[in-house]
């Protein structure tokens, strides 16, 4: 039956201030995206970012403002997957050779991307068969998601320096392995 009386009043007062944050935290939600939808559509590289499968808005400018405007930063893919923290870290000493977690990154920049990577795997063949083949190998989740990151940081350096939106229709390794499900099927 529920609370009655002075407590079922407190109670009641509790609630409706929840409900009076929670209404003004959603109009706040609601102008900070159309803030970040008007700065997204006003950026030259807009049309590389929100091409990529399952970017939306948000996602794409948090992935533009992490990876910076200073194309020069990062002369290949490598030099960015490792900024990105999604590269593993190898260490040589002569006799023994060991490969671990890059730990000295950019760790805004890393969730931006394994967000990304993470979620692309739901919409994207190409993405969901590299996750699975890194699982099947023994990785973890959060290791496959770093696979598919240094992956996809491959193909956005490429779009991002060629300022090409991203077509799946020119992605070799997803035309290759929709080709192959073809084949499969016939």
């Amino acid at each position: 039956r529920g609370a009655t009386g002075d407590h079922g009043q407190t109670l009641a007062g509790i609630t409706r201030a929840y409900l009076a944050t929670l209404a003004a935290i959603v109009t706040q939600i609601d102008t900070l995206n159309q803030q970040i939808t008007a700065a997204l559509d006003l950026h030259p590289d807009r049309d590389i970012f929100t091409s990529l499968p399952r970017s939306g808005t948000v996602r794409a400018a948090r992935l533009l403002a992490e990876s910076g405007d200073a194309r020069g930063r990062f002369p290949t893919p490598a030099s960015l997957a490792c900024l990105a923290g999604v590269a593993p870290s190898s260490r040589d000493s002569g006799k023994v050779r060991f490969v671990a977690f890059r730990w000295a990154v950019d760790n805004q920049l890393r969730d931006a991307v394994c967000d990304f990577a993470g979620d692309s795997r739901h919409a994207h063949p190409w993405a969901a068969n590299l996750d699975t083949q890194a699982r099947a190998r023994g990785h973890d989740h959060p290791h496959a998601v770093r696979i598919l990151a240094r992956a996809w940081l491959d193909i956005i350096w490429k779009c991002w320096t060629t300022n090409t939106p991203y077509d799946p229709d020119r992605h070799r390794a997803l035309q290759h392995l929709l080709t192959q499900d073809h084949q499969v099927a016939a």
